[in-house]
């Protein structure tokens, strides 16, 4: 049964830790109910959700693997039963693996890193695009695509797989930008740097920001927060005529 909201509605992928939480908890505060999807720590979704829930919105959390078509339709459905509307998508979901040089990447390691990376945000996109456009009978509404600033550096000798899978990403942001521009529905790409997180563990430095914050040029790491503000600022109408666009949050890197 449908329990439609008047609040507008934000679906964040990957939002149990790092960046996507953050951008949760700053999204209740500024008047959406949110949604956010998370893969395997049911106890910091539940974590998220309260905190959702303390700042007096909605919290829909669900399990589902953004790069699976049938998890993303499922997710979808249920955004669709518990709220009737989704307003802004928020494709942060993401993965890195461990440091390594370019020929000892393994085939499976580069499949699952696209299919996480780049193919999990258009399985997002088709079926938030099915709701928010014009033609669909939507309202119009605003994707925000969340790439790295690897996606302009590449990453040698750490993860250039994960670099290109997110230069995948960026391209799909421009292109799809301007296929449903006219729909009423805003593409952008939010590109963050090097910010405090729990994802470097998965690349096995989890201290990596603090070795290389010399090297930014505001002389330290970024917070999840900053990130948060600037996608939600890209969410508001504040930014109502900016698609296709790309916005670092890299400290000048």
């Amino acid at each position: 049964m449908t329990h439609a909201t008047t609040k507008p509605v934000i679906l964040i992928t990957g939002g149990s830790r790092g960046m996507g939480a953050a951008t949760a908890r700053l999204a209740a505060e500024r008047g959406y109910d949110v949604a956010f999807s998370y893969l395997h720590d049911a106890a910091a979704a539940d974590s998220v959700a309260a905190d959702i829930a303390q700042r007096g919105a909605r919290a829909l959390a669900l399990r589902a693997d953004s790069a699976d078509p049938d998890q993303v339709a499922q997710l979808f459905a249920a955004i669709d039963a518990r709220f009737g509307r989704i307003d802004v998508l928020v494709n942060n979901a993401a993965m890195l693996e461990r440091q390594s040089r370019m020929e000892d990447l393994g085939f499976a390691r580069m499949q699952r890193i696209f299919a996480v990376n780049a193919i999990g945000p258009m399985l997002c996109a088709q079926q938030a695009i099915r709701r928010m456009a014009y033609r669909h009978q939507g309202r119009g509404g605003v994707v925000i695509n969340v790439s790295s600033a690897s996606a302009r550096l590449g990453s040698p000798n750490e993860y250039v797989d994960y670099a290109a899978s997110k230069g995948a990403l960026e391209t799909f942001t421009t292109g799809l930008a301007k296929e449903v521009a006219r729909e009423g529905i805003r593409v952008n790409c939010v590109r963050p740097g090097h910010i405090y997180t729990d994802m470097h563990a998965s690349g096995g430095e989890p201290d990596r920001v603090n070795r290389v914050r010399e090297s930014i040029p505001m002389g330290r790491g970024g917070q999840p927060e900053e990130v948060a503000r600037a996608i939600l600022w890209l969410a508001s109408e504040e930014a109502s005529f900016s698609t296709g666009t790309f916005l670092d949050v890299t400290g000048g890197k």
